[in-house]
Protein backbone atom coordinates (compact mmCIF):
# COMPACT_ATOMS: atom_id res chain seq x y z
CA UNK A 1 0.00 0.00 0.00
CA UNK A 2 1.48 3.65 -0.84
CA UNK A 3 1.78 6.78 0.95
CA UNK A 4 -1.55 7.81 -0.39
CA UNK A 5 -3.23 4.51 0.26
CA UNK A 6 -2.35 5.01 4.33
CA UNK A 7 -3.01 8.73 4.60
CA UNK A 8 -6.70 7.77 3.21
CA UNK A 9 -6.59 5.42 6.13
CA UNK A 10 -5.60 7.56 8.13
CA UNK A 11 -8.76 10.18 7.07
CA UNK A 12 -11.16 7.40 7.66
CA UNK A 13 -9.90 6.70 11.19
CA UNK A 14 -10.34 10.24 11.94
CA UNK A 15 -13.69 10.28 10.08
CA UNK A 16 -14.86 7.35 12.72
CA UNK A 17 -13.44 9.29 15.73
CA UNK A 18 -15.13 12.37 15.07
CA UNK A 19 -18.74 10.74 14.78
CA UNK A 20 -17.60 8.19 17.84
CA UNK A 21 -16.41 10.71 20.31
CA UNK A 22 -18.73 13.09 20.86
CA UNK A 23 -17.66 13.62 24.45
CA UNK A 24 -14.30 14.32 23.54
CA UNK A 25 -15.61 17.60 21.76
CA UNK A 26 -16.80 19.08 24.62
CA UNK A 27 -13.51 20.66 26.35
CA UNK A 28 -10.28 21.95 24.91
CA UNK A 29 -7.13 21.49 27.13
CA UNK A 30 -5.65 25.04 26.89
CA UNK A 31 -2.34 23.73 26.14
CA UNK A 32 -3.58 22.65 22.94
CA UNK A 33 -5.90 25.13 22.51
CA UNK A 34 -2.91 27.61 22.66
CA UNK A 35 -0.43 25.25 20.73
CA UNK A 36 -3.17 25.04 17.45
CA UNK A 37 -3.58 29.02 17.60
CA UNK A 38 0.37 29.58 17.25
CA UNK A 39 -0.10 27.32 14.31
CA UNK A 40 -2.47 28.79 12.88
CA UNK A 41 -0.36 32.63 13.47
CA UNK A 42 2.19 30.89 10.82
CA UNK A 43 -0.13 30.23 8.04
CA UNK A 44 0.34 32.80 5.76
CA UNK A 45 -2.30 31.53 3.65
CA UNK A 46 -5.37 29.40 4.02
CA UNK A 47 -7.61 29.44 0.82
CA UNK A 48 -9.61 26.76 1.37
CA UNK A 49 -10.59 28.17 4.66
CA UNK A 50 -9.09 24.97 6.27
CA UNK A 51 -8.70 26.81 9.95
CA UNK A 52 -12.17 29.08 9.20
CA UNK A 53 -13.64 27.21 12.40
CA UNK A 54 -9.98 28.06 14.42
CA UNK A 55 -11.23 30.18 17.02
CA UNK A 56 -10.42 31.32 20.38
CA UNK A 57 -12.81 30.54 22.88
CA UNK A 58 -14.10 27.54 21.11
CA UNK A 59 -13.37 23.90 21.91
CA UNK A 60 -10.26 22.99 19.51
CA UNK A 61 -11.57 19.36 19.92
CA UNK A 62 -14.31 20.43 17.32
CA UNK A 63 -11.93 22.41 14.65
CA UNK A 64 -11.98 21.21 11.93
CA UNK A 65 -8.70 18.39 11.63
CA UNK A 66 -8.76 17.95 15.22
CA UNK A 67 -9.75 15.11 16.98
CA UNK A 68 -9.80 14.36 20.94
CA UNK A 69 -10.11 10.86 21.85
CA UNK A 70 -11.77 10.08 24.64
CA UNK A 71 -10.30 13.05 26.83
CA UNK A 72 -10.14 17.08 26.31
CA UNK A 73 -6.10 16.24 24.83
CA UNK A 74 -5.87 16.45 21.31
CA UNK A 75 -4.90 13.12 19.59
CA UNK A 76 -4.72 13.56 15.95
CA UNK A 77 -4.04 16.82 13.65
CA UNK A 78 -5.05 16.30 10.15
CA UNK A 79 -4.87 18.72 7.59
CA UNK A 80 -4.10 17.12 3.97
CA UNK A 81 -3.18 19.79 1.16
CA UNK A 82 -3.50 19.60 -2.44
CA UNK A 83 -0.14 18.62 -3.87
CA UNK A 84 -1.54 19.32 -7.36
CA UNK A 85 -2.95 22.29 -6.52
CA UNK A 86 -1.16 24.26 -4.09
CA UNK A 87 -3.44 27.51 -4.74
CA UNK A 88 -5.76 25.73 -2.66
CA UNK A 89 -3.47 24.62 -0.07
CA UNK A 90 -1.70 26.25 3.35
CA UNK A 91 1.32 28.26 2.82
CA UNK A 92 3.53 29.27 5.77
CA UNK A 93 5.22 27.57 8.39
CA UNK A 94 5.23 24.87 11.43
CA UNK A 95 4.87 26.65 14.89
CA UNK A 96 7.30 24.86 17.72
CA UNK A 97 4.41 25.46 19.56
CA UNK A 98 2.50 22.67 18.19
CA UNK A 99 4.93 21.00 20.92
CA UNK A 100 2.43 21.67 23.49
CA UNK A 101 0.24 19.36 21.96
CA UNK A 102 1.82 16.16 24.18
CA UNK A 103 -0.99 13.71 23.62
CA UNK A 104 -0.34 13.86 19.72
CA UNK A 105 -0.12 10.32 18.20
CA UNK A 106 -1.04 11.50 14.56
CA UNK A 107 0.32 14.66 12.92
CA UNK A 108 -0.63 14.70 8.84
CA UNK A 109 0.21 18.02 7.11
CA UNK A 110 1.50 16.55 3.80
CA UNK A 111 0.58 17.63 0.74
CA UNK A 112 0.77 21.44 1.28
CA UNK A 113 3.94 22.34 -1.20
CA UNK A 114 4.31 25.53 0.31
CA UNK A 115 5.32 25.04 3.87
CA UNK A 116 8.57 26.00 4.43
CA UNK A 117 10.97 25.95 6.84
CA UNK A 118 13.46 23.55 8.37
CA UNK A 119 12.30 19.82 9.89
CA UNK A 120 10.03 20.47 12.54
CA UNK A 121 12.04 19.48 15.28
CA UNK A 122 8.74 20.00 18.09
CA UNK A 123 8.18 16.52 16.79
CA UNK A 124 11.12 15.46 18.77
CA UNK A 125 8.92 16.57 22.18
CA UNK A 126 6.06 14.74 21.74
CA UNK A 127 6.56 11.28 23.21
CA UNK A 128 2.94 9.53 21.89
CA UNK A 129 3.79 10.31 18.30
CA UNK A 130 3.05 7.28 16.01
CA UNK A 131 2.18 8.78 12.83
CA UNK A 132 4.24 11.72 10.83
CA UNK A 133 2.84 12.92 7.55
CA UNK A 134 4.96 16.00 6.18
CA UNK A 135 5.34 15.37 2.93
CA UNK A 136 5.25 17.10 -0.13
CA UNK A 137 5.92 20.61 1.17
CA UNK A 138 9.20 22.70 1.15
CA UNK A 139 10.93 21.88 4.50
CA UNK A 140 14.58 21.71 4.15
CA UNK A 141 17.92 21.27 5.94
CA UNK A 142 19.11 18.37 7.52
CA UNK A 143 17.09 15.46 9.56
CA UNK A 144 17.82 15.84 13.28
CA UNK A 145 20.43 13.53 14.40
CA UNK A 146 18.35 12.32 17.83
CA UNK A 147 15.49 11.40 15.32
CA UNK A 148 15.56 8.09 17.32
CA UNK A 149 14.08 9.35 20.41
CA UNK A 150 10.72 8.80 18.80
CA UNK A 151 10.81 5.52 19.70
CA UNK A 152 6.78 4.81 19.68
CA UNK A 153 6.71 6.11 15.98
CA UNK A 154 5.33 3.83 13.01
CA UNK A 155 4.75 5.15 10.14
CA UNK A 156 6.93 8.27 8.73
CA UNK A 157 6.47 10.07 5.37
CA UNK A 158 8.81 12.91 4.66
CA UNK A 159 9.06 12.57 0.63
CA UNK A 160 9.06 15.52 -1.45
CA UNK A 161 10.17 17.83 0.28
CA UNK A 162 14.40 19.49 -0.03
CA UNK A 163 15.50 17.80 2.86
CA UNK A 164 19.50 17.35 3.37
CA UNK A 165 22.52 15.83 4.41
CA UNK A 166 22.86 12.04 6.31
CA UNK A 167 19.99 9.68 7.61
CA UNK A 168 20.76 9.84 11.07
CA UNK A 169 22.34 6.40 12.37
CA UNK A 170 19.89 7.36 15.55
CA UNK A 171 17.14 5.86 12.83
CA UNK A 172 18.09 2.43 14.07
CA UNK A 173 16.21 3.32 17.34
CA UNK A 174 12.24 3.45 15.64
CA UNK A 175 12.42 -0.36 15.95
CA UNK A 176 8.90 0.02 15.57
CA UNK A 177 8.78 1.24 12.00
CA UNK A 178 7.04 -0.02 9.25
CA UNK A 179 6.58 2.98 6.72
CA UNK A 180 9.67 4.74 6.36
CA UNK A 181 9.67 6.97 3.34
CA UNK A 182 12.17 9.54 2.73
CA UNK A 183 11.65 9.50 -1.35
CA UNK A 184 12.36 12.31 -3.02
CA UNK A 185 14.61 14.59 -1.11
CA UNK A 186 18.50 15.59 -1.01
CA UNK A 187 19.36 13.51 1.60
CA UNK A 188 23.31 12.10 0.91
CA UNK A 189 25.99 9.87 2.58
CA UNK A 190 25.42 5.61 3.05
CA UNK A 191 22.25 3.87 4.03
CA UNK A 192 22.89 3.30 7.85
CA UNK A 193 23.70 -0.38 9.03
CA UNK A 194 21.27 0.12 12.31
CA UNK A 195 18.45 -0.01 9.48
CA UNK A 196 18.91 -3.84 10.07
CA UNK A 197 17.43 -2.71 13.18
CA UNK A 198 13.54 -2.24 11.74
CA UNK A 199 12.05 -5.71 11.52
CA UNK A 200 9.16 -4.35 11.55
CA UNK A 201 9.79 -2.54 8.21
CA UNK A 202 6.73 -3.02 5.56
CA UNK A 203 7.61 -0.08 3.22
CA UNK A 204 11.19 1.43 2.86
CA UNK A 205 11.52 3.97 0.16
CA UNK A 206 14.52 5.87 -0.11
CA UNK A 207 14.80 6.81 -4.12
CA UNK A 208 15.39 10.07 -5.79
CA UNK A 209 17.79 11.36 -3.62
CA UNK A 210 21.84 11.77 -3.19
CA UNK A 211 22.82 8.65 -1.25
CA UNK A 212 25.75 6.80 -2.43
CA UNK A 213 28.11 3.80 -1.96
CA UNK A 214 26.81 0.25 -2.13
CA UNK A 215 23.53 -0.88 -0.61
CA UNK A 216 24.38 -2.71 2.50
CA UNK A 217 23.60 -5.96 3.26
CA UNK A 218 20.62 -4.95 6.07
CA UNK A 219 17.60 -6.93 4.71
CA UNK A 220 17.97 -10.06 6.11
CA UNK A 221 15.73 -8.96 9.44
CA UNK A 222 13.14 -7.66 7.47
CA UNK A 223 10.68 -10.61 6.65
CA UNK A 224 7.91 -7.98 6.72
CA UNK A 225 9.08 -5.81 3.72
CA UNK A 226 7.06 -5.70 0.74
CA UNK A 227 8.09 -2.19 -0.94
CA UNK A 228 11.92 -1.54 -1.36
CA UNK A 229 13.00 1.83 -3.43
CA UNK A 230 16.42 2.60 -3.72
CA UNK A 231 16.07 4.32 -7.22
CA UNK A 232 17.61 7.60 -8.48
CA UNK A 233 20.69 7.39 -6.41
CA UNK A 234 24.24 6.91 -6.75
CA UNK A 235 24.76 3.49 -5.60
CA UNK A 236 26.99 1.04 -7.20
CA UNK A 237 28.15 -2.29 -7.14
CA UNK A 238 26.37 -5.53 -7.08
CA UNK A 239 22.42 -5.75 -5.25
CA UNK A 240 23.36 -7.54 -1.65
CA UNK A 241 22.50 -11.06 -0.94
CA UNK A 242 20.35 -10.45 1.79
CA UNK A 243 17.95 -9.87 -0.87
CA UNK A 244 16.81 -12.84 -1.43
CA UNK A 245 15.73 -13.21 1.93
CA UNK A 246 12.37 -10.89 0.66
CA UNK A 247 11.34 -13.31 -1.48
CA UNK A 248 8.28 -14.77 0.29
CA UNK A 249 6.86 -11.31 0.91
CA UNK A 250 8.31 -8.40 -1.95
CA UNK A 251 5.55 -6.92 -3.72
CA UNK A 252 8.13 -3.94 -5.53
CA UNK A 253 11.84 -3.89 -6.24
CA UNK A 254 13.07 -0.57 -7.32
CA UNK A 255 16.47 0.24 -8.12
CA UNK A 256 16.36 2.02 -11.39
CA UNK A 257 18.85 4.86 -12.45
CA UNK A 258 22.04 3.85 -10.27
CA UNK A 259 25.64 2.70 -11.43
CA UNK A 260 24.74 -0.95 -10.53
CA UNK A 261 26.31 -3.79 -12.05
CA UNK A 262 26.72 -7.57 -12.88
CA UNK A 263 24.43 -10.18 -13.61
CA UNK A 264 20.94 -10.22 -12.20
CA UNK A 265 21.04 -12.11 -9.31
CA UNK A 266 19.57 -15.79 -9.86
CA UNK A 267 17.44 -15.14 -6.75
CA UNK A 268 15.25 -13.01 -8.04
CA UNK A 269 13.52 -15.84 -9.89
CA UNK A 270 12.29 -16.95 -6.33
CA UNK A 271 10.28 -13.65 -5.96
CA UNK A 272 6.75 -15.36 -6.78
CA UNK A 273 4.89 -12.62 -5.43
CA UNK A 274 6.94 -9.46 -6.96
CA UNK A 275 4.42 -7.27 -8.98
CA UNK A 276 6.77 -4.38 -10.42
CA UNK A 277 10.51 -4.87 -10.77
CA UNK A 278 12.72 -1.79 -12.14
CA UNK A 279 16.45 -2.53 -12.59
CA UNK A 280 16.23 0.03 -15.56
CA UNK A 281 19.35 2.53 -15.85
CA UNK A 282 22.05 0.56 -14.55
CA UNK A 283 25.02 -1.34 -15.81
CA UNK A 284 23.52 -5.04 -15.55
CA UNK A 285 25.05 -7.33 -17.02
CA UNK A 286 25.06 -10.82 -18.75
CA UNK A 287 21.78 -13.03 -19.59
CA UNK A 288 18.06 -12.66 -17.33
CA UNK A 289 18.17 -15.71 -15.39
CA UNK A 290 15.65 -18.55 -16.75
CA UNK A 291 14.10 -18.46 -13.41
CA UNK A 292 12.19 -15.45 -14.80
CA UNK A 293 9.22 -17.64 -15.61
CA UNK A 294 8.79 -17.90 -11.64
CA UNK A 295 7.56 -14.39 -11.92
CA UNK A 296 3.93 -15.32 -12.66
CA UNK A 297 2.56 -12.09 -10.72
CA UNK A 298 4.69 -9.45 -12.42
CA UNK A 299 2.83 -7.01 -14.07
CA UNK A 300 5.21 -4.00 -14.66
CA UNK A 301 8.88 -4.88 -15.48
CA UNK A 302 11.13 -2.71 -16.75
CA UNK A 303 15.21 -3.43 -17.27
CA UNK A 304 15.79 -0.94 -20.08
CA UNK A 305 19.49 0.64 -20.66
CA UNK A 306 21.95 -2.05 -18.99
CA UNK A 307 23.99 -4.15 -20.65
CA UNK A 308 21.89 -7.36 -20.69
CA UNK A 309 22.47 -10.03 -23.53
CA UNK A 310 20.69 -12.55 -25.29
CA UNK A 311 17.51 -13.61 -25.25
CA UNK A 312 14.49 -13.17 -23.11
CA UNK A 313 12.60 -15.96 -21.19
CA UNK A 314 8.79 -16.74 -22.02
CA UNK A 315 7.36 -15.37 -19.20
CA UNK A 316 4.20 -16.82 -18.25
CA UNK A 317 1.86 -14.03 -16.99
CA UNK A 318 -1.77 -13.43 -17.65
CA UNK A 319 -1.06 -10.09 -18.28
CA UNK A 320 1.51 -7.18 -17.91
CA UNK A 321 0.76 -3.26 -17.83
CA UNK A 322 4.31 -1.83 -18.44
CA UNK A 323 7.38 -4.27 -20.30
CA UNK A 324 10.11 -2.22 -20.77
CA UNK A 325 13.63 -4.09 -22.08
CA UNK A 326 14.73 -1.34 -24.25
CA UNK A 327 18.83 -0.30 -25.20
CA UNK A 328 20.29 -3.52 -23.85
CA UNK A 329 22.06 -5.78 -26.52
CA UNK A 330 19.56 -8.36 -26.92
CA UNK A 331 18.77 -10.46 -30.05
CA UNK A 332 14.80 -11.17 -29.91
CA UNK A 333 14.68 -11.47 -33.11
CA UNK A 334 11.27 -11.04 -33.11
CA UNK A 335 8.40 -9.27 -30.90
CA UNK A 336 8.09 -12.28 -28.31
CA UNK A 337 5.35 -14.58 -28.78
CA UNK A 338 4.29 -14.50 -24.92
CA UNK A 339 3.89 -10.81 -25.50
CA UNK A 340 1.97 -11.09 -28.91
CA UNK A 341 -0.42 -13.66 -26.73
CA UNK A 342 -1.29 -11.27 -23.44
CA UNK A 343 -4.57 -10.21 -23.20
CA UNK A 344 -3.80 -6.40 -22.22
CA UNK A 345 -0.40 -4.76 -22.50
CA UNK A 346 -0.11 -0.75 -21.65
CA UNK A 347 3.11 0.11 -22.02
CA UNK A 348 5.50 -1.63 -24.54
CA UNK A 349 9.18 -0.57 -25.19
CA UNK A 350 11.34 -2.90 -26.99
CA UNK A 351 13.75 -0.56 -28.89
CA UNK A 352 17.05 -1.84 -29.84
CA UNK A 353 16.11 -5.12 -28.86
CA UNK A 354 17.47 -7.01 -32.13
CA UNK A 355 14.25 -7.37 -33.52
CA UNK A 356 14.31 -8.66 -37.28
CA UNK A 357 10.51 -8.94 -38.51
CA UNK A 358 8.22 -7.76 -40.62
CA UNK A 359 5.29 -5.84 -38.59
CA UNK A 360 2.29 -7.20 -41.18
CA UNK A 361 3.58 -10.68 -39.20
CA UNK A 362 2.98 -9.34 -35.71
CA UNK A 363 -0.53 -10.24 -34.76
CA UNK A 364 -1.32 -8.81 -31.42
CA UNK A 365 -4.26 -11.03 -29.32
CA UNK A 366 -5.59 -7.94 -28.18
CA UNK A 367 -4.35 -4.73 -30.10
CA UNK A 368 -6.84 -2.49 -28.46
CA UNK A 369 -5.65 -1.77 -25.13
CA UNK A 370 -1.97 -0.55 -26.40
CA UNK A 371 -1.13 2.84 -25.10
CA UNK A 372 2.13 3.12 -25.59
CA UNK A 373 4.85 1.43 -27.96
CA UNK A 374 8.33 2.02 -28.48
CA UNK A 375 9.93 -0.31 -31.60
CA UNK A 376 12.48 2.27 -32.20
CA UNK A 377 16.34 1.11 -33.61
CA UNK A 378 15.24 -2.25 -34.95
CA UNK A 379 14.93 -3.81 -38.37
CA UNK A 380 11.45 -4.08 -38.25
CA UNK A 381 9.85 -3.98 -41.86
CA UNK A 382 6.53 -4.01 -43.44
CA UNK A 383 3.61 -1.33 -43.00
CA UNK A 384 2.07 0.03 -39.71
CA UNK A 385 -1.65 0.45 -41.50
CA UNK A 386 -3.04 -3.05 -40.38
CA UNK A 387 -2.27 -2.66 -36.49
CA UNK A 388 -3.11 1.42 -36.49
CA UNK A 389 -6.49 0.37 -37.54
CA UNK A 390 -7.22 -1.84 -34.94
CA UNK A 391 -5.86 0.08 -31.95
CA UNK A 392 -8.29 2.67 -29.84
CA UNK A 393 -6.68 3.81 -26.95
CA UNK A 394 -3.20 4.25 -28.63
CA UNK A 395 -1.32 7.65 -27.44
CA UNK A 396 2.26 7.05 -28.39
CA UNK A 397 3.83 5.46 -31.51
CA UNK A 398 7.26 5.22 -31.65
CA UNK A 399 9.27 3.14 -34.47
CA UNK A 400 12.14 5.35 -35.67
CA UNK A 401 15.09 3.70 -37.32
CA UNK A 402 13.82 0.82 -39.13
CA UNK A 403 12.91 -0.84 -42.42
CA UNK A 404 8.96 0.04 -42.87
CA UNK A 405 7.62 1.10 -45.75
CA UNK A 406 4.37 1.87 -46.11
CA UNK A 407 2.23 4.75 -48.22
CA UNK A 408 1.95 7.24 -45.44
CA UNK A 409 -0.83 8.64 -47.23
CA UNK A 410 -3.35 5.38 -46.42
CA UNK A 411 -2.52 5.72 -42.88
CA UNK A 412 -5.39 6.24 -40.44
CA UNK A 413 -4.92 7.38 -36.97
CA UNK A 414 -6.99 6.43 -33.94
CA UNK A 415 -8.06 9.98 -32.69
CA UNK A 416 -6.42 9.19 -29.15
CA UNK A 417 -2.78 9.30 -30.60
CA UNK A 418 -0.61 12.29 -29.71
CA UNK A 419 2.61 10.99 -30.57
CA UNK A 420 4.11 9.41 -33.77
CA UNK A 421 7.68 8.72 -34.35
CA UNK A 422 8.30 6.93 -37.60
CA UNK A 423 11.70 8.86 -38.79
CA UNK A 424 14.68 7.01 -40.78
CA UNK A 425 12.34 4.31 -42.28
CA UNK A 426 11.23 3.65 -45.84
CA UNK A 427 7.70 5.48 -45.91
CA UNK A 428 6.75 7.33 -49.22
CA UNK A 429 3.55 8.60 -50.36
CA UNK A 430 2.08 11.94 -49.13
CA UNK A 431 1.54 13.31 -45.56
CA UNK A 432 -1.96 12.86 -44.76
CA UNK A 433 -3.83 16.13 -43.30
CA UNK A 434 -4.76 13.91 -40.17
CA UNK A 435 -1.30 14.33 -39.07
CA UNK A 436 -2.67 17.88 -37.54
CA UNK A 437 -4.47 16.45 -34.76
CA UNK A 438 -1.43 15.11 -33.15
CA UNK A 439 0.68 16.56 -30.19
CA UNK A 440 4.33 15.59 -31.23
CA UNK A 441 5.47 14.14 -35.25
CA UNK A 442 8.87 13.52 -36.39
CA UNK A 443 8.59 12.05 -40.23
CA UNK A 444 11.78 13.07 -41.45
CA UNK A 445 14.30 10.29 -42.95
CA UNK A 446 12.08 9.09 -45.28
CA UNK A 447 10.99 8.99 -48.90
CA UNK A 448 7.46 10.86 -48.70
CA UNK A 449 6.89 13.62 -51.47
CA UNK A 450 4.19 16.11 -52.21
CA UNK A 451 2.54 19.35 -50.47
CA UNK A 452 2.69 19.39 -46.87
CA UNK A 453 -0.68 19.85 -44.85
CA UNK A 454 -0.87 22.84 -42.37
CA UNK A 455 0.03 22.08 -39.06
CA UNK A 456 2.19 23.44 -36.28
CA UNK A 457 4.88 21.06 -36.36
CA UNK A 458 8.53 22.25 -37.09
CA UNK A 459 10.48 21.89 -40.59
CA UNK A 460 12.81 19.26 -38.54
CA UNK A 461 9.84 17.15 -38.40
CA UNK A 462 9.61 16.66 -41.92
CA UNK A 463 13.21 17.30 -42.90
CA UNK A 464 15.31 14.65 -44.87
CA UNK A 465 12.55 13.47 -47.41
CA UNK A 466 12.52 13.30 -51.59
CA UNK A 467 10.09 15.63 -52.57
CA UNK A 468 7.95 17.43 -49.32
CA UNK A 469 7.11 21.23 -49.97
CA UNK A 470 4.89 23.98 -48.50
CA UNK A 471 5.18 25.47 -44.99
CA UNK A 472 7.51 25.04 -42.96
CA UNK A 473 9.25 23.99 -45.57
CA UNK A 474 10.33 25.19 -48.81
CA UNK A 475 7.24 26.67 -51.39
CA UNK A 476 5.98 23.85 -53.64
CA UNK A 477 6.83 24.82 -57.29
CA UNK A 478 3.86 25.96 -59.47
Amino acid sequence: MNSLSFTLFIFAVITFLQCSSSTGAATCHPDDEAGLLAFKSGITQDPSGMLSSWKKGTSCCSWKGIICFNSDRVTMLELVGFPKKPERSLSGTLSPSLAKLQHLSVISLGGHVNITGSFPKFLLQLPKLRYVDIQNNRLSGPLPANIGVLSLLEEIFLQGNKLTGPIPNSISNLTRLSYLIFGGNLLTGTIPLGIANLKLMQNLQLGDNRLSGTIPDIFESMKLLKFLDLSSNEFYGKLPLSIATLAPTLLALQVSQNNLSGAIPNYISRFNKLEKLDLSKNRFSGVVPQGFVNLTNINNLDLSHNLLTGQFPDLTVNTIEYLDLSYNQFQLETIPQWVTLLPSVFLLKLAKCGIKMSLDDWKPAEPLYYHYIDLSKNEISGSLERFLNETRYLLEFRAAENKLRFDMGNLTFPRTLKTLDLSRNLVFGKVPVTVAGLQRLNLSQNHLCGELPTTKFPASAFAGNDCLCGSPLSPCKA
